[in-house]
């Protein structure tokens, strides 16, 4: 099932609980506005080369848009479409004053030189620059793009409005970055586990963790659970796959990763089928790769007591009824992987008053935050005797559904 269906399932599901009127359910749906671009830019030979940029701003209700900018070769305009309006959802259960929106480029960034992604990067940015602003929409980074790309941006958008650090967030330190960006999605992860094992009356200490994917996300949420006495049993990432019965040596493979582009060849666990990871023993799974990894064909042997989603999407609606009539608890993408775009407000809160926070106070605020939502995720599941996943989707449905009728935007 593709994201964009998955994703309006599960938004009407939420807005039948809530109770919404038809009227104010399809305009929450509609995106307020699609944007699409060429940008031509002279290749490094000499040669003109054209991309399609696009960015869909999905909700502006509760704050100016926010959402990720992606350099990819296939950019599915049905899955932006959805990452946008869960980002509508996300910002809304994380209780920080945005909207959605989500866009990027189809173009392969391994295909193209440093100077080539920056002119593609400008050239884009002057497209869209009077569509995007602090106060409008805030990109970010998302695959394929980064820091640089931000700073890019952020150079190219200053030409026409004058210096403005809060126009895009995940930027370089030395540009208005916010300490503790980097760990943020990871750390979230680890927050929100927390908060769910505690209902549970457990810990990290002690508990058995499978991760699949070892980018970012999946590589601080296995430092910072192994730091917090967490067992690292199995890992996986695009070159393969590897475990441990015992626990494996975090800050080894860390190190490994580092030095040879990926988890393949290291000597503190034995090789395994990638697509065995999911299904591979343990108390806690974590998928922090792409969407759709666990579908009806692996649900069903899926060994988890509980599933932290870091990823976006990475479970199908279909392996959603398997697993919850087995028993296994599902944190959802939309609280469980909030903290990357949390911090992300906190950066633009500092470029706005122009302070820069400690690193210790990013974290303690973050810690807040995610704790807070979790609260609210509960609180509707109580409500509304759903689980973990409506829980999280009403909270966001209504608090945007609220902010749309007390501006007096409902149809």
């Amino acid at each position: 099932m593709n994201a964009l269906v998955a994703t309006n399932r599960n938004f009407k599901l939420a807005a039948r609980l809530l109770g919404l009127d038809s009227k104010l359910e399809k305009s929450l749906l509609i995106p307020f506005r699609e944007i699409k671009v060429e940008c031509t830019i002279p290749k490094d030979d000499g040669s003109l080369a054209s991309f399609v940029g696009f960015r869909v701003q999905h909700d502006n209700a509760r704050g100016p848009m926010k959402g990720g900018i992606r350099y990819h070769p296939e950019v599915d305009p049905d899955e932006v479409n959805a990452l946008a309006q869960l980002m509508t959802w996300k910002t809304a259960v994380a209780n920080i004053p945005y909207g959605g929106a989500k866009g990027g480029i189809g173009c392969d960034p391994g295909k193209l030189s440093i100077s080539e992604l920056e002119r593609l990067t400008r050239v884009f940015t002057q497209k869209i620059h009077d569509l995007i602003g602090i106060h409008t929409d805030v990109p970010a980074p998302d695959m394929g793009t980064g820091p640089q790309t931000m700073a890019w941006i952020l150079d190219e958008y200053s030409k026409f409005h004058g210096y403005s650090t809060a126009v895009v967030t995940g930027k370089p330190i030395d540009l208005g970055g916010s300490l503790g960006r980097d760990a943020a999605t990871g750390r979230g992860v680890l927050f929100a586990t927390e908060a769910l094992l505690n209902e549970y009356g457990k810990s990290i200490s002690g508990q058995q963790f499978v991760i699949q994917g070892f980018g970012n996300v999946g590589s601080w949420a296995a430092q910072l659970i192994h730091e917090s006495g967490g067992k690292i049993v199995a890992v996986s990432d695009i070159t393969g796959a590897l475990k441990n019965s015992k626990g494996l040596d975090i800050p080894s493979l860390l190190k490994h990763v580092k030095d040879n582009k990926g988890v393949k060849g290291f000597h503190g666990g034995d090789p395994i089928e990638p697509s065995s990871i999911l299904v591979e023993d343990c108390d806690i799974l974590i998928p922090a790769a792409l969407g759709g990894v666990i579908n009806k064909e692996n649900a069903n042997d899926i060994k988890a007591k509980f599933i932290i989603e870091a990823a976006n999407h990475p479970t199908d609606p279909e392996a959603d009824e398997i697993l919850s009539k087995k028993g296994v608890v599902i944190l959802p993408d939309i609280y469980a992987n909030s903290g990357g775009v949390t911090v992300s407000y906190f950066e633009w809160v500092q470029n706005i008053q122009g302070f820069l926070w400690d690193e210790e106070k990013v974290n303690n605020e973050l810690r807040t935050y995610m704790t807070k939502g979790f609260k609210g995720v509960k609180e509707m599941c109580k409500t509304h005797n759903c689980d973990l996943r409506m829980g999280a989707f009403t909270l966001g449905v209504n608090r945007v559904a609220r902010a749309t009728v007390l501006r007096g935007w409902e149809a």
